[in-house]
């Protein structure tokens, strides 16, 4: 089964490089993941994402 991540890997991403602390396509993945998981706003996206942090594989 393909990763899901692997479908984001050719955007391009607009930030400025030195800015980015996180990868595009895992903030996208956070975005898409807690929205079905019925988060409403950014805080709660952010709170979704520091919650499932300690469960990401190097």
């Amino acid at each position: 089964m393909k990763s899901p991540l692997s479908y984001f890997s050719d955007l391009t991403d607009p930030r400025v490089a030195r800015t980015r602390e996180h990868s595009l396509e895992d903030i996208l993945f956070i975005a898409i993941a807690s929205i079905i998981c019925g988060a409403e706003s950014w805080y709660e996206m952010e709170a979704f994402g520091k919650a499932k942090e300690e469960m990401r594989q190097p």
